[in-house]
Order: C-alpha cells, then structure tokens, then sequence
C-alpha cells in the first residue's frame, strides 16, 4: 500500500549542528587514533584530513600486508607527517588507543571490532554495520553476519540526520558514498511528504578510487580511460542501504530503481535523483524546503535556483553541493547531489562522526575548502 501523502507536511527546521569545546588542547590531552587498513584510499583519506586536526593524533596504523612498512613508502604525499609503521592487526596494541576508524575490506570488520575493547570508540567505514537486519546483509553480502550482537549497538552515522544518535554512540557504522549523496536530498523532502515514494530513479556516477586500491583488471588505466560504463546493474550493495533509509523517513517500503556508473576520474560522485512531486507542491517548494532544512549546516549547501551542482567544485572537500530542477515532465523533479567520494562519501564524515563521539565540534580539522582546479 502507497504511503504517499496528496498534501505538505510543513517544512522542518534544521537541526542545529551541537556546538561542542573547542579550547587548545595539550599534547598530553590528545586522543590517541588508530588506523586500521591504513593502506587503502579511505585509510589514507583519514591520515591526510587528521595531519590538520588539533585534537586527534595518529599512534597506531595496521595494514597485514603491509606491516612494518611506513607510511610515507606507501603514500608519499605525507611524507612530511610524523606517523607511526603499521603493523599487522594481529599485532596491534590497542591499550594506548582511545578511539578507532576501521577502514578495512567489507566482511572482514565484524570479527576485528568485535574483539577490540568494550572501551574504544570505533567508526567503521565498511558496509559490515550499515544494515540494520543481519538476514538482509547474509543475502547482498554472501556470508553469515559475524557480530550479531554487536549490530544492535551500532548507530547508523550519515551526520546531518543522525546526529544525536551519533553524539552518544560507541559503534557508528559510516553510510556508504552513493548512499549519501542520496539520503541527503531524500530524505527531508520524503519526511516533508513532498515527494511520492514510488518512482524514484536514482543514476549515480562516482570515480575510479571509488572501486578501492586493490589491483583489479577492470581498474587498469587502459580499461577504465576515455570511456565510462555502468556497473552492478539491479544488484548493487548500496541498494539495500538507500532503501532502508528512504523506509525509515518515510515510516513504509520504498523500492528504487539504482545504475551506478564508472567515470574516468579519480575522485568525485554526482546522483541525479528522478522524483514524482505530490499534488499541490511545486518544484519551488522542494527547493525552499531543503534551503531551510540545511540552511545551518556547516557541509550541505543547497545551491541557488538554476546553478548546477559541479563535482570539481566539492573535490578534496566535505561539502555536498545540491539542487532541484522542474523536469520537462509534469509532476516530475530532477534532483543533482554531487559529493567527494572519499571525504563526505567515506573518510570526512568518519571524522565529522567521530568529532561528535569525543565531544568536539563536528567540524573540527574538515574546513578545508574544495581544490580548484
């Protein structure tokens, strides 16, 4: 049955970002961070936006393949960082740690965190969280839940929507890339009863380092140049994320119809999101919704009416860009959310996330603005 609704709800008012301390803090206050797949693209994404956070500091990085190699062997670029060899996991003391991101492989974290201490925050950047039903990751995911109890403490962390929950939390299970730039737009305007529930078309694009580090054929500059090619057609792992979401907000099923494709570039994510307006609302009234549902927040920016959202112009950053469009259809809206896919899509908003579990300002060491060109 249709949970679609013939009128607007009115709009809701952002929910302020919790201001938290911010005073100097000692280097004998720090928190001490792990870094767990410090290797990979997101792992090392969360070493570089940490060389600039005045709270955080790095005393421990694993990489089993890797161990006893440097940091700066496997990512030259922080070559000027002051950072520790990683170690095997299996190695790793975790007594003089206070708080983890784990960046490792889906399905091999539930084990990992499970056996960390009871006492370390964690922000998990694997999907091996991210659903609430551990039947429904069996299926998307081909393998038994490993941490089942562990599931029900975790806390799903898209910030901008979660952050209560998240402020309190010891297991924050990071949203995936699509998801997010996804969620954000949909989400409010679904809770508003703006738009209908059936009907949503969702082609998403993302670059390259979205596919991860590991050496795969289909990720060779030859394969992947001069071209571009959708991928995981109706069966994509992110589908099952983004319809629990959507279910939530809107309090029934929602069903999506999701392409993700690959582009020949190395970091960036645009959704553009095909919606049905319910009667008596206007595109206008999208806009304005969204406008003041983020209008006090640090990363969403909802652009003015007609400018379109460009990837170029987020890269590097924790900011998504995104606006509303009338389609040429009637009824219908096109929305454009563009994001990094590595920062707010992955490493950036495991920090924003993790701010707010050590009680600082959620945007703390991520006001780095957008690289251009």
């Amino acid at each position: 049955m249709s949970c679609n609704a013939s009128a607007a709800l009115p709009l809701q008012q952002a929910n302020p970002a919790m201001v938290r301390d911010t005073g100097k803090t000692s280097a004998a206050e720090k928190i001490n961070i792990g870094v767990l797949g410090a290797s990979g693209y997101t792992g090392s994404e969360v070493l570089r936006l940490l060389a600039v956070h005045p709270y955080f500091r790095v005393t421990l990085t694993t990489a089993d393949r890797k161990a006893g190699q440097s940091i700066a062997s496997i990512f030259p670029h922080l070559v000027s960082q002051d950072l520790p060899n990683m170690v095997a996991v299996k190695d790793a003391d975790f007594s003089k740690v206070d708080a983890v991101f784990c960046c490792l492989p889906h399905g091999t974290t539930q084990e990992i965190i499970a056996s960390l201490p009871s006492s370390l925050k964690v922000v998990d950047l694997s999907a091996d969280f991210r659903l609430r039903d551990v039947k429904e990751y069996e299926e998307w995911y081909n393998r038994p839940h490993g941490a089942v109890g562990l599931q029900k403490e975790a806390i799903y962390g898209l910030t901008e929507l979660h952050r209560e929950a998240v402020a309190t939390a010891r297991l924050v299970a990071n949203p995936g890339c699509y998801p997010t730039s996804v969620q954000l737009p949909l989400v409010p305007l679904l809770e508003a009863k703006l738009i209908s529930t059936e009907g949503i078309i969702i082609d998403a694009k993302s670059g390259v380092s979205g596919a991860g580090r590991s050496a795969k054929e289909s990720n060779l500059y030859t394969e992947i140049s001069e071209g571009m090619n959708a991928y995981g057609i109706a069966k994509h792992r992110h589908v099952p994320e983004i319809e629990q979401e959507l279910s939530a907000a809107s309090s029934c099923a929602v069903k999506v119809s999701f392409t993700p494709h690959l582009i020949p570039m190395s970091r960036g994510m645009q959704s553009t999101i095909y919606v049905q307006i319910l009667q008596g609302v206007s595109v206008d009234d999208l806009h304005e919704h969204l406008s003041k549902r983020f209008q006090d927040e640090e990363f969403v920016i909802v652009l003015p009416k007609g400018v379109i959202p460009h990837t170029r112009n987020v890269r590097g950053s924790n900011y998504c860009h995104l606006n509303v469009f009338e389609d040429r259809i009637t009824g219908r809206a096109i929305i454009i959310s563009v994001i990094d896919n590595l920062v707010k899509g992955a490493s950036g908003q495991a920090v924003q996330n993790m701010n707010l579990m050590m009680n600082y300002d959620e945007s703390t060491g991520l006001l780095q603005q957008p690289m251009f060109p």
